[in-house]
């Protein structure tokens, strides 16, 4: 499974997305690149040994089942003449833009029903890559929302006022977070061998689930050394950089072609971020 490429490529494209719906600071776009991460590993809730499916034990375990079912019997009932003999539940119903796009809705949509159900929708999304990503992307959402919660406040704010803007502040990305998250992952499978029928249900070739892929020779297959030795390194790398302010940094540090200023630079705007 390529649970690790699919979370990094949700942290990349939510960093890169935040500031097109005017999250611009640390402590706005870390928590929403978190969640981005943590929902592009949601559609492999349809396989069994996926980490979505994993992270909960019986719980996620449950859930996975029920999707499994339900999307079999979708591909039965919407398949087209030319879709091959498939069971329909991996790579099928979570693995489509109209999946991506319903979910995104229905989370941004919670913000109506109480900031609490929005904060779960959040922290799921965290804990999601936190399971494949590491404790790092836990410790650093926390520091930037505390941050956002607590290091602003002003004289006679309480916490509890502070804890509520921050969860209405939560509700204007969430949705967004969700099906980009879910988009990502999709885009990431259309890189493989198999592809991804993320096109559903548009039908192409007379097949209702048409598998989009790149070109035959561009094509990888999951946990190969081009995604260990490739994808993953550059993913790395551009997470680092699109943090604000890193890459415009790193630009004007290299730029006056001067080593020893350039080091003493990095060093010295590591902690002068815009926070």
């Amino acid at each position: 499974m390529m649970g690790r490429s699919h979370a990094l490529s949700g942290w990349v494209l939510g960093l890169a997305v935040a500031p097109m719906i005017g999250l611009t600071s640390v402590a706005e776009v870390v928590p929403f690149a978190a969640a981005t991460a943590g929902y592009a590993l949601v559609p492999d809730l349809d396989h069994p040994g996926g980490s979505a499916s994993r992270v909960l034990g019986p719980v996620t375990g449950l859930i996975s089942s029920g999707i499994r079912t339900f999307s079999g019997v979708l591909y039965k009932l919407t398949k087209g003449p030319r879709d091959e003999d498939s069971t329909g539940k991996h790579r099928h119903a979570t693995h489509t833009l109209a999946a991506a796009i319903g979910l995104g809705f229905l989370a941004g949509s919670l913000g109506d029903h109480g900031k609490w159900a929005v904060l779960a929708v959040a922290v799921t999304g965290l804990l999601l890559a936190a399971h494949v990503l590491g404790d790092w992307i836990l410790i650093a959402t926390l520091a930037a929302t505390a941050y956002s919660v607590f290091g602003t406040a002003l004289p006679g704010t309480t916490p509890a006022d502070y804890l509520q803007a921050g969860l209405s502040g939560i509700g204007g990305w969430i949705g967004v977070a969700v099906g980009l998250g879910m988009f990502t992952h999709c885009l990431g499978d259309s890189l493989t061998r198999s592809g991804c029928p993320w096109l559903w249900p548009l039908p192409i070739r007379g097949e209702t689930w048409y598998e989009i892929r790149l070109p035959r020779l561009l094509r990888f297959s999951t946990n190969s050394w081009v995604e260990r030795l490739i994808v993953v390194p550059a993913l790395l790398v551009a997470g680092v950089l699109l943090l604000p302010g890193v890459f415009p940094f790193v630009l004007s540090t290299f730029s006056d072609g001067s080593a020893t200023q350039s080091v003493h630079r990095i060093f010295s705007g590591l902690f002068s971020w815009n926070v």
